[in-house]
């Protein structure tokens, strides 16, 4: 069977909060520098986040948010890793971002599964740009009755340059928040029903929270990749 482009993801007109975590990466990849001071890491890393591919990319504005209540409902997806290295953190959050498996997911499911590797502090957590990685609920449904499912990879993860300068000019600056700004790259392996199959190169930049003596958690994925 002949390979087929894998989908690009839902895109949402960015919301308030969107823009304000825009900004705030954008500070940060002015403040990166302290990151490989902090962690004296080899800047070596790199999992994958995965975005579900199907015949039909249909784009909507359809969002799902978690039920009023806070139960969040049960989920196969992979919980967060108990590791205080951005790098590797944000190389495990990509290949979480990135694999998926509508055969045996609900799209809630995959929500509530991402939601649990957000960061608690409500004044950096985007979840908008982390849940517009996932296709709408329209959109899932139709991965899933196509058998879709991925499986993803990190090859490398590194400090943004700009990160790195704006750390190295101001390395206190990082201790407000503890946000890294990461760049992670990869490939996902994608397949359906059929035995069809695809392969994609894949990069993202995410933002990342790792204060001393904790564990790391996601705070939001960049709108575009910083080199």
């Amino acid at each position: 069977m002949g390979k087929r482009s894998l989908p690009r993801g839902i895109r949402r007109r960015p919301s308030r909060r969107a823009l304000i975590a825009a900004g705030v990466l954008a500070v940060l990849l002015v403040l990166t520098a302290a990151v490989a001071w902090w962690t004296g890491h080899d800047k070596r890393a790199g999992p994958a986040t995965p975005r579900p591919s199907a015949s039909a990319s249909t784009n909507t504005d359809t969002t799902t948010a978690p039920p009023a209540d806070g139960a969040l409902p049960t989920t196969p997806v992979p919980g967060p890793p108990s590791i205080g290295d951005p790098l590797a953190f944000a190389k495990a959050g990509a290949v979480m971002l990135w694999a998926f498996d509508a055969r045996t997911t609900t799209h809630a499911q995959q929500l509530a599964g991402m939601r649990a590797w957000m960061t608690t502090e409500s004044a950096y957590a985007d979840w908008d740009s982390i849940q517009a990685q996932v296709p709408d609920p329209v959109l899932w449904s139709r991965l899933a009755d196509n058998g879709q499912h991925a499986t993803a990879v990190a090859g490398e993860a590194h400090f943004p340059s700009a990160f790195k300068q704006a750390l190295a000019d101001d390395p206190a600056a990082i201790t407000k928040a503890y946000i890294y700004a990461v760049t992670v790259r990869g490939k996902t392996k994608l397949a359906w029903n059929g035995g069809g199959s695809g392969a994609e190169d894949r990069q993202v930049t995410l933002a990342v929270q790792c204060r001393p003596g904790t564990d790391c958690r996601l705070v939001a994925v960049a709108p575009r990749v910083a080199p």
